[in-house]
């Protein structure tokens, strides 16, 4: 199988010749310094090519994606080199959206937000969130890995309840929720009509060529739900649904959903407004037994994730990553439904030898099974 059968098949809950395999998107990727060490481990030369500046991740190298024969291929809006080139710790960016963040060396941090202060709706009335726009050749780019015979995804995620809390700042965004509920749906109105555009513009150009488009919000922490499964279906989920609705009408693409955390008392509700896909799997969050999760849930989700990013990937040894992979393949992939890849994106302090570990036993085993 070419790598977009592969991942087709598996995603339509049927088994392929091996696990589909993902490294790269916006919630699956590697951090620019465990990039650096994953090359210089293989001897790859390095190449910087930066397509997220929130997270400082990079544009895998093409050899390390054919090296452990990754079946999905991103299309990037890459971060200018002479924009990221002097960041350095304790340095400042404001956001296209206004959120102003701070450099801690890894990552920019929100330490600012445009609507912190708004006391009122007519206090929203001035804020303009940015005017949606396309990586450059996007087209030629999807057509270019379509015929390589790649599945192919957008490396943007749609969001409603997440990105509203960034403009507002994450606490008292969640008091609006339960004291000024009014402000709080506003807020996530402007998200979401700029997600709608976003979306459609984005579906125009490429939605025939696109196989898995990428959602998510945030809604749980590692114990437990963000808000009760009664505040998100009130004033989360119609917003929510609005926006897959609109993306669905507009392609065949499967629907990627991104959640950290002890999703599962949402997922009934999420499988309802349409997704396709959960990720990133956090075994290590409460109620998130995969087990449980492919029992339950297994006919209407596929997983995509599951390998444990926050103890094995990076305190383990080789012998314990292998060991996880051959664990989540066993507990995920039978009957189809499972792509493998890290519990959200590759940190810097994961040693490049269980990077090597995770996708060579995945290869092996992924192929073997039974």
């Amino acid at each position: 199988m070419v790598s977009a059968e592969r991942l087709k098949v598996a995603l339509s809950h049927k088994e392929p010749d091996r696990i589909p395999l993902d490294l790269g998107g916006i919630v699956t990727g590697i951090t620019l310094k465990a990039h650096h060490a994953l090359c210089s481990f293989l001897g790859i030369p390095r190449e910087d090519t930066l397509v997220d500046r929130v997270q400082y991740l990079v544009q895998p190298s093409e050899k390390i994606l054919k090296r452990f024969a990754i079946d999905t291929r991103y299309v990037y809006d890459v971060v200018p080199q002479n924009v990221w080139s002097s960041d350095q710790e304790g340095s400042f960016w404001e956001d296209s959206f206004g959120v102003k963040r701070r450099f801690t060396g890894y990552y920019f941090d929100m330490v600012a937000h445009p609507l912190a202060h708004a006391a009122s709706l007519d206090d929203l009335k001035s804020y303009r969130p940015p005017c949606p726009r396309l990586p450059e050749n996007l087209r030629a780019q999807a057509e270019s890995l379509k015929k390589e015979g790649y599945a192919v995804i957008v490396n943007r995620i749609g969001s409603v309840f997440e990105f509203a809390w960034y403009l507002r700042g994450f606490s008292q965004f969640m008091a609006d929720l339960a004291l000024e509920p009014r402000l709080a749906c506003a807020i996530m109105d402007i998200v979401l009509e700029f997600e709608l555009q976003q979306f459609e513009l984005l579906l125009q150009e490429v939605g025939d060529l696109v196989d898995v488009v990428l959602v998510g919000d945030d809604l749980a922490t590692q114990r437990g739900p963000l808000m009760s499964l009664d505040m998100y279906r009130k004033y989360v989920k119609p917003r929510q649904k609005k926006l897959y609705e609109a993306i669905k009408k507009q392609t065949q693409a499967f629907l990627f959903y991104h959640s950290c955390g002890a999703v599962a008392p949402f997922l009934e509700d999420l499988v309802e407004i349409g997704i396709d896909i959960l990720n990133p799997v956090q075994v290590s969050a409460s109620g998130m037994n995969p087990k449980w999760l492919k029992k339950h849930f297994g006919d209407v989700l596929s997983f995509w994730g599951g390998i444990d990013t926050q103890h094995v990937l990076p305190y383990g040894t080789p012998d314990a990553v292998r060991e996880e992979v051959r664990r989540r393949i066993d507990e995920l992939a039978p009957g189809g439904g499972y792509v493998l890849c890290a519990v959200h994106n590759i940190q810097p302090d994961v040693p490049p030898e269980n990077i090597v570990a995770m996708y060579e036993e995945a290869l092996y085993y992924g192929s073997t099974r039974g």
